[in-house]
């Protein structure tokens, strides 16, 4: 996972270029790119990190729906699709509450149809079609497009409910979740998104799970976990991801950190697995008392990470 974080923007982008070939370089399959409500825009920064790789796939997780136009963000994706020589998949989403009607402004009303919806248009905007021609409960269009993808541009959807994962199932090729922890996913998710899918002929979906991971001692456990709740806390005071958390084990983005030495990292690794997850999203949470031991515990648990995904293939 890189993602725009501290620093004014010519670091931000410094640090995402850099971070981005050190993942290249290192094996890794994917970059998951998050949209921050407040902070760079997703898809420009895969367009940045793409022209600096060759291989690696990128993954937005999650652009909120409501923001944009489905054909304005079509017309983005597809863009940047072709930037980056076909390696996008665009995660998308409904969002929560406090990001699209506090911040932004907008309704959040019936998301799920919402999403459904928008998902009409988008599907048949980045699937090759030279005009969008959809009149559905929310949106009249008929709009010419004259961009092709370069290559097929797949569509994840952060799905958490039931409905939601009916729909990822049926109009997506995914989804991406965060606050899902393994029985969550293996009773839950995956049981209704790939029926879903399975109904109307779709192939099995693609299921990423986000989690944060911390290489450290057993001793340190504790403080990994209080500083993951310190401060990606914010998840939980939502009320997609509280009911999320009632399909599983989990209380707390703590509890779904992947922490301790090697052999204990790849163990949760496995179990994810068996859950059937098809793609772990790592976000790395270093430890330390300053800026030297910060950057130290994410270089170490960064390289555990691309030793463990080589082992995990």
């Amino acid at each position: 996972m890189i993602g725009a974080e501290r620093g004014d923007s010519a670091r931000k982008v410094t640090r995402m270029l850099d971070e981005v070939e050190w993942a290249e370089a290192a094996g890794l399959d994917s970059v998951w790119v998050p949209q921050v409500p407040n902070d760079f825009d997703a898809l420009v920064a895969v367009s940045l990190m793409g022209a600096r790789t060759s291989r690696i796939e990128f993954l937005t997780a999650v652009v909120p729906l409501q923001a944009q136009h489905p054909i304005a963000l079509a017309r983005q994706a597809l863009s940047t699709h072709a930037v980056t020589g076909g390696r996008l998949a665009l995660g998308v989403g409904p969002s929560h509450h406090w990001i699209v009607q506090d911040m932004l402004g907008l309704a959040y009303e019936r998301p799920a149809s919402y999403t459904r919806d928008y998902l009409e248009v988008l599907g048949a905007a980045v699937g090759g079609s030279n005009s969008v021609d959809i009149e559905n409960d929310t949106f009249t269009v008929h709009n010419p497009l004259d961009l092709a993808p370069v290559a097929p541009l797949p569509v994840l959807v952060a799905a958490l409910g039931p409905v939601m994962l009916r729909i990822a199932g049926e109009q997506a090729d995914g989804t991406v979740l965060w606050m899902a922890d393994e029985r969550a996913i293996a009773d839950h998710v995956v049981p209704r998104i790939t029926k879903a899918a399975d109904n109307v002929g779709r192939p099995a979906p693609r299921v990423v799970a986000g989690i944060p991971v911390c290489l450290c001692s057993t001793t340190e456990v504790d403080t990994a976990r209080e500083r993951a709740n310190r401060i990606l806390a914010e998840a939980e005071v939502s009320p997609n991801y509280q009911r999320l958390l009632e399909h599983g084990d989990i209380r707390t983005v703590g509890d779904l950190l992947a922490a301790g030495d090697e052999d204990a990292i790849l163990t949760r690794f496995r179990r994810f697995a068996d859950a059937g997850v098809t793609d772990l999203s790592v976000r790395l949470l270093p430890i330390g008392a300053n800026r030297d031991e910060l950057i130290a515990s994410k270089e170490r648990t960064g390289d555990m990470v691309a030793a463990l995904a080589a082992q995990l293939h």
